[in-house]
């Protein structure tokens, strides 16, 4: 017989996780132009070259989903923990640990590495190398401060429930009005902080949203539609959830009052869909590929830079240097599909050598 805890556990809330890392693997592998400029690799994007793809972007930019989903699960798992008599302190430092150290481990490899070539071969290139290869990691950064902060994102919630989403939101519009307003251009990182532990915060109401009738999803996909809309042809914000060459400023470094707008309609828009996806996750098919992928959805975020990397070093050595196209033309997006062949052949190696131990998902989603 199954235990309480797999009966009730929320397959699309496993499936939205490691969806949204897979979505920003994907964008990685096969939306990146690689340049050379003034002698080092420089990453552009075809968002620059392409008029209006850029609402793409609403869709496929979940880094606040992936906020939102970790502010539900911390809940979860910290209600379970606290019945088994684990202290706050021991539950943070051990989420903490459990993330940390793979994250660091890659990190120091990759360091070690371009310091011993550039040591060894004289490459002043590959300094530049290895910021490419660890820059997605930035998002753990902030993630693992959230874990840090749990207790007091905890004592405000029970505190002050929904106050607590609003008084984060309109913090993070002042800090947009200093920064646009007044050219107080370094308080924007402070919604680096702000926005994301919105999205975190607004994971801790999960279950009410979950229960709300369905009409109130699609008002909140609509409220967050209107919103994105009306800051977005304001003129003052740009519509691009990424950054984007050219743009005078971008939404994500460091976050605007946008993402939080964005938040809102990806929350409405998964609620909408939920009926239908959990008809599909049931079915013992899609049960499988969703364990499977949640299983490797981390393992894959953290090392597909790395796959990457070894695939463009390898599509060097064997063709030599190849210099994309820029503005991209027909082809290269018919190729979009087969780009990401060989960064995933040379991720699945890594994986295998250094992600066979019980990764972090798996620890972070306590199933006992």
């Amino acid at each position: 017989m199954s235990s309480p805890t797999t009966v009730q556990r929320d397959k699309y809330v496993d499936w939205l996780r490691a969806l949204s890392l897979i979505v920003v693997v994907v964008w990685h592998w096969a939306f990146t132009i690689l340049q050379w400029k003034d002698g080092v690799p420089e990453p552009t994007s075809p968002l620059g070259f392409t008029s209006g793809l850029w609402i793409l972007t609403w869709l496929l930019q979940v880094l606040p989903l992936f906020f939102y989903v970790g502010g539900h699960v911390h809940l979860l798992s910290w209600d379970r923990a606290k019945r088994r008599g684990t202290g706050i302190g021991a539950f943070v430092w051990r989420r903490i640990r459990a993330l940390a150290i793979p994250a660091l481990g890659l990190s120091g490899v990759w360091i070690a590495i371009g310091a011993l070539v550039t040591w060894a071969f004289d490459v002043e290139w590959m300094g530049r190398v290895v910021l490419l290869v660890l820059s997605p990691l930035w998002f753990l950064a902030v993630y693992l401060v959230l874990i840090a902060l749990l207790p007091v994102a905890l004592y405000l919630h029970r505190e002050y429930d929904v106050l607590t989403l609003v008084w984060l939101g309109g913090a993070a519009l002042v800090v947009d009005v200093i920064r646009f307003r007044y050219d107080v251009e370094w308080i924007g990182w402070l919604n680096m902080l702000i926005v994301w532990g919105l999205a975190h915060q607004a994971g801790f109401f999960y279950d009410r949203l979950v229960a709300l009738p369905r009409r109130y999803d699609v008002g909140v996909l609509w409220t967050g539609l209107f919103a994105l809309v009306g800051l977005v042809y304001s003129g003052i914000y740009p519509g691009s959830m990424v950054g984007v060459p050219g743009d005078k400023w971008s939404n994500m470094a460091p976050p605007t009052f946008v993402i939080v707008a964005l938040l809102i309609f990806q929350i409405g828009l998964v609620e909408v869909l939920r009926p239908s996806m959990e008809r599909v996750l049931v079915k013992p098919g899609w049960s499988r590929v969703n364990d499977v992928i949640n299983r490797f959805a981390l393992p894959l975020f953290l090392f597909h830079t790395t796959g990457m990397a070894i695939a463009i070093g390898l599509s060097w050595w064997l063709f030599g240097s190849l210099t994309p196209q820029v503005p991209p033309d027909l082809w290269w997006w018919l190729e979009r599909p087969i780009a990401i062949i060989g960064p995933l052949i040379c991720t699945l190696p890594v994986i295998y050598l250094f992600g066979r131990r019980r990764t972090p998902a798996e620890q972070l989603q306590d199933k006992s």
